[in-house]
């Protein structure tokens, strides 16, 4: 008969790729402090006559694609937990145990770095500062922050990590079921676009405040992986029926 497979045996990491990418990222991003670009895009969603961002006051960007759409994200999680609890217990989920922790794992931490960073960096809004109506002095994430009674708590993007922390999903499926990883992936990413730029149509972000948001949840998924999953000289681990001889 077949083996059947307990733990697989995990894929070969690509770290050009998995690594590479995020830190050219980076890079990028520290070099466009030189320039205006979070502010040209900023104003992109600027009515001057309004005096206010297009979707400020936006019910369907609001309460839905930010209320209700972060509700199921953390009712995802709340299921998440139950599950590796369940897999202590449950036969049917005990091969899974691994994954199922290491995506509670993920899910925690990213998601709970952006609160502590918010307030250690304390960048502004957009919706705050004086160029958009408020009474806030702009200073990029490198500069020196003016004195104000109202620090930001704007940096990272924190809806933004309810999309990016579904990276989540594709290491956790990427060694059973690499299809489904991509798409996986492909879901997280378009989800975390989605609220990043509806948070930015309402003045929340910057947009470099999004992509940085970006990068620490991939690269905090990358590493709870690594540390849960990837045991690349480890080979699957196998139950092996007995055969007659011959067979």
């Amino acid at each position: 008969m077949s083996s059947n497979v307990v733990r697989p045996t995990p894929r070969p990491l690509n770290w050009w790729l998995c690594l590479g990418i995020p830190v050219v990222a980076a890079i990028i991003l520290v070099l466009l402090e030189l320039t205006d670009l979070d502010m040209d895009l900023a104003r992109l969603f600027y009515d001057p006559a309004a005096g206010d961002f297009i979707g400020r006051h936006s019910y369907f960007l609001e309460n839905i694609l930010h209320d209700r759409a972060k509700e199921v994200v953390i009712g995802f999680s709340v299921f998440a937990v139950l599950g590796f609890i369940a897999s202590f217990f449950i036969e049917r989920l005990k091969p899974f145990k691994r994954e199922l922790g290491c995506l509670v794992l993920s899910l925690g931490l990213a998601t709970s770095f952006v609160t502590p960073m918010k307030a250690v960096t304390a960048v502004q809004c957009p919706w705050s500062l004086e160029q958009f109506g408020g009474h806030e002095t702009y200073s990029k994430l490198m500069e020196h922050r003016p004195q104000t009674n109202k620090p930001g708590r704007c940096w990272p993007g924190g809806h933004a990590a309810t999309g990016f922390t579904l990276f989540a999903l594709f290491f956790v499926l990427r060694d059973r079921r690499p299809r489904l990883a991509k798409q996986a992936f492909i879901f997280a990413f378009a989800l975390g676009s989605v609220f990043s730029i509806s948070r930015m149509m309402q003045g929340a972000h910057f947009f470099s405040h999004n992509v940085w948001t970006a990068i620490f949840c991939w690269l905090i998924c990358l590493g709870s992986y690594y540390w849960v999953l990837y045991r690349p000289t480890v080979r699957a681990e196998t139950v092996v029926r007995a055969q007659p001889v011959g067979a």
